[in-house]
Formats: structure tokens, C-alpha cells, sequence
């Protein structure tokens, strides 16, 4: 009897353990941009660097100093921060109802994914280019690292549900998992997501099991 409890206490143990787990903190991603090396120089000079304002949750990430302007047939979007480091292509990140103020229809992408997207112009302190591609509405995404993926038996670009608790309790569907082993835990979601779920940075939220 006595190793029987033991067993079970410890099988328990092991679900609300497992339970835990699976609660996953939030991060709200206003709108931003990420900028090639490139474009970077022509729009702020030559040989110019970033300035890192402050790190972000995922290792390595920054918020620069340094925003932009985005341009649209209809409008225009001041003070678009700039997130470091700089990458190899130019992705601006906006919400689809900044789109309405831009006049420009947001693709809903994964990170990466920017062919086909709508042109925009980048406006900077020492000039402006025009983007034939590289806006769009970013999917919702969670950065996972491998040893959490290992345990949740998830996939690396698996698509799964996320439960929200709260005033405005909601299933959000096609979450996007990222797995790394340079990740840390978090979920990332835009303000339009956010506003609609009453979500805050630093709330968390339940992987639904299929």
C-alpha cells in the first residue's frame, strides 16, 4: 500500500507539473519594423548603426532608438520603432486596422514570408525608399524553446489553439509554434489581438491539447 501511494503521488506530481507547463506568458507586439543593413544606411547614412534603447524577451533582440515613418497611398504612421539586430531583408509588422489609416490591406505572414506583400514607403532622417514587398500582419506565434517543445511532444511550425481566461474568454486558432533552442518562452500576439482578448504583457495563456 505504502508504494502505491508513492506512485500515485508521484504521477500527480508529474500532470500538474506537466499543467504548468503548458501555460505560456504573452507579449504584445505593437507596430514595428526590422531593417536590412542596407536599408538602414539609406535611410539613416552611411555606416550607421543602431542604438540599443533596450533588450527584448528573446535573446539577442532589441527596441533601437531609432523610428521611422511609414507611408501609404491614404496616410502615413509615425515613430515606427526599429527592432535590432539588423537582418538580411527589410519586414515591417503592423496591426490589420493600421492598414485602414495607411490604405494598404496587411497580409496576415509568418515572420519571413513577405513575397507578394503591399508597397510602402519608408521615410528616415537622411532619406526614404520605397518597399515593393516586406509589410505584413504577423501570425500569431509562439517562441518555444526545443526542451519545452520535447515535452509537449509539439513540431516546430505546428499550428495549435490557445485558451484565454478572463472578461473576454477565447479560443484563438492557427497559433503558429517556433521551436528553438535560442528561444524563450513567450507568446506574441498584436495589439488589435491583444485589445480584442483584454490581454496584457505579462498574462498568461493555456496550449490547447488536441
Amino acid at each position: 500500500m505504502h508504494n502505491y501511494n508513492e506512485e500515485l503521488i508521484k504521477k500527480i506530481l508529474e500532470i500538474l507539473s506537466k499543467q504548468d507547463i503548458w501555460k505560456i506568458p504573452v507579449g504584445v507586439s505593437n507596430r514595428h519594423l526590422h531593417i536590412s543593413k542596407e536599408d538602414l544606411q539609406v535611410l539613416f547614412g552611411e555606416n550607421y548603426e543602431l542604438t540599443k534603447m533596450k533588450d527584448l524577451n528573446q535573446p539577442g533582440e532589441f527596441a533601437a532608438e531609432e523610428t521611422l515613418i511609414i507611408k501609404g497611398p491614404k496616410g502615413k504612421i509615425e515613430d515606427i520603432r526599429i527592432l535590432g539586430p539588423v537582418r538580411e531583408n527589410t519586414q515591417i509588422e503592423i496591426a490589420l486596422s493600421d492598414g485602414f489609416k495607411l490604405g494598404v490591406k496587411p497580409q496576415v505572414r509568418e515572420s519571413g514570408k513577405i513575397k507578394n506583400t503591399p508597397e510602402v514607403e519608408l521615410i528616415g532622417p537622411k532619406g526614404k525608399i520605397v518597399k515593393r514587398e516586406g509589410l505584413i500582419s504577423a501570425l500569431r506565434h509562439i517562441h518555444m524553446p526545443t526542451e519545452i517543445g520535447n515535452l509537449l511532444e509539439l513540431k516546430d511550425r505546428e499550428l495549435v489553439d490557445v485558451e484565454i481566461e478572463g472578461i473576454r474568454k477565447a479560443v484563438l486558432g492557427n497559433v503558429l509554434i517556433r521551436i528553438s533552442d535560442n528561444y524563450r518562452l513567450e507568446m506574441h500576439v498584436d495589439t488589435d489581438e491583444a485589445n480584442a482578448c483584454c490581454l496584457k504583457n505579462g498574462d498568461t495563456v493555456k496550449i490547447k491539447k488536441q
